[in-house]
């Protein structure tokens, strides 16, 4: 979907905002959303306590869709989320998300990968379940 799209799509509709994120975060997931044929739109947040314009906040866009995409954007979030984990290392059901990741548990406070005892890192014994 390109953005001529979404924004006739997004005309005239009620938008929630889903996420506040740095120019460049947020322009990332709008290219990344509207690829999957998610419609968005930036706009400026509104004016926060601290921003009389010299707190040092750095420039932030708003993601906004319509109330019915909210869950396909989360999903979208969950699953990059969930890549991002099998990249570092670390999938293997360390979070229980309902999505089948393939791969040993690492744990993410000693990088033991063995049996779990109790719901806790065999190693270590941090509590993952």
């Amino acid at each position: 979907m390109d953005r001529t799209a979404a924004d006739s799509m997004l005309a005239d509709t009620d938008l929630i905002p889903v996420l506040e994120a740095q120019v460049s975060g947020a322009k990332e997931l709008e290219r990344q959303l509207l690829a999957n044929d998610i419609p968005v739109l930036l706009a400026k947040p509104p004016p926060k306590a601290c921003c009389g314009g010299s707190c040092g906040c750095g420039s932030k866009l708003q993601l906004l869709v319509r109330e019915a995409d909210v869950p396909k954007v989360g999903q979208f979030m969950q699953s990059e989320w969930v890549r991002a984990l099998e990249r570092e290392g670390m999938g293997g059901g360390l979070v229980q998300l309902g999505v089948e990741v393939e791969g040993p548990l690492a744990c993410p406070a000693c990088g033991f990968t063995g049996a779990m005892v109790d719901g806790a890192c065999g190693d270590c014994g941090l509590q993952l379940e």
